[in-house]
């Protein structure tokens, strides 16, 4: 008999199964409380509940768990870099980000990425599979047991394109933000995309208080195009469609991920075009200086990045310059993974 993933499984799912294999169903929110919030590793540890019962979850479930591959920790800013070997040998990676209101942790969706975006390290490995919800929960449950550290929040913009793993990520997302659970309010989330337009559509539904940030990384549909590949698929009148309807759907505003690469996207004219394409939309765009990868010939210009924010605000748009951590670490995404890997 094959197993199951308990830690995967939102309440009303496991609900239904204990009721299956004969149990009242309240026993799941037990289980629950063992999982989530205590994190137990072991059935044999929720002692509430009968030998018996806890013999019998044995034989129908698993309790997922990671391995630490490695952990970089950076001298400057507190930075800490997790590779994490999953259960079938592959890796993936999470960062820790200390900021003046908590910890920030950047999870993986996915081992590997299919995007292709040009100036990305997570896409030249290769996509492999898709996480698991489980496996998402456990990069936050691991790396608070192995810091000591509380997590404030998350971000789902480490490996892999969060959109592309649509169901497990929103089984992640109520799993993480389940009363019964972890309790996260998803107000304190942000998902990352690179504008997979009919999943924004499906997530616009669900009416979550997180924040969604578009990776935009320019303003016209050639230029997009040459640097991510997406743009053939969805091009930016569709996304921006479909982030307007986001907006008007759940009151929340939209943060547009835009990486400032010298001699590509930097230009007062490339700004202009964002500026005119962003006009009146409820949204903040976040400036990135691109992270140098050895593969790719991409890079950014501290003066350009400033210079391109001041058009930006001269046209009345809120713009942010986002701060760079770990750099002695190499704590962009991607990196760590492909060093180990090769």
């Amino acid at each position: 008999m094959e197993k199951t993933d308990i830690l995967s499984l939102r309440l009303n799912e496991l609900e239904n199964v204990i009721a299956e294999i004969g149990e009242k169903k309240f026993r799941a929110a037990q289980i629950y409380e063992w999982l989530h919030q205590k994190r137990t590793m072991s059935f044999d540890e929720m002692t509430n509940l009968s030998s018996e019962f806890r013999t019998k979850l044995s034989r129908h479930f698993y309790i997922n768990s990671l391995i630490i591959a490695r952990k970089l920790e950076s001298s400057i800013d507190n930075t800490v870099k997790y590779l994490y070997e999953l259960s079938d040998g592959n890796h993936i990676e999470c960062v820790v980000m200390e900021y003046h209101h908590g910890n920030s942790l950047c999870i993986s969706t996915q081992v590997g990425c299919k995007m292709g975006c040009k100036f990305c390290a997570s896409t030249i490995a290769g996509f492999k599979r898709n996480l698991t919800p489980s496996e998402m929960l456990l990069q936050l449950y691991e790396s608070e047991r192995n810091l000591d550290r509380k997590i404030s929040s998350i971000v789902l913009m480490g490996i892999g394109e969060p959109l592309d793993n649509y169901d497990n990520v929103i089984s992640f997302l109520d799993i993480l933000s389940s009363e019964k659970g972890t309790n996260m309010s998803l107000r304190h989330v942000s998902l990352s995309t690179c504008g997979i337009v009919d999943k924004i559509y499906e997530l616009s539904k669900h009416k979550y208080g997180l924040t969604l940030s578009v990776s935009l990384h320019a303003a016209d549909n050639k230029k997009r195009s040459e640097i991510m590949p997406v743009n053939n698929t969805f091009s930016i009148e569709k996304l921006i469609e479909a982030c307007k309807y986001y907006i008007n759907q759940t009151g929340r505003r939209i943060s547009f991920e835009y990486a400032v690469i010298e001699g590509v996207n930097d230009t007062k004219e490339s700004a202009d075009k964002l500026s005119c394409l962003l006009k009146g939309i409820n949204c903040h765009v976040n400036l990135i200086p691109v992270n140098q990868i050895k593969e790719r010939n991409f890079s950014s210009n501290r003066q350009s990045v400033n210079q391109f924010l001041s058009y930006l605000e001269k046209q009345g748009i809120n713009a942010t310059i986002r701060r760079t951590l770990g750099t002695d670490i190499n704590a962009a995404c991607g990196q760590l993974r492909r060093e180990y890997e090769i």
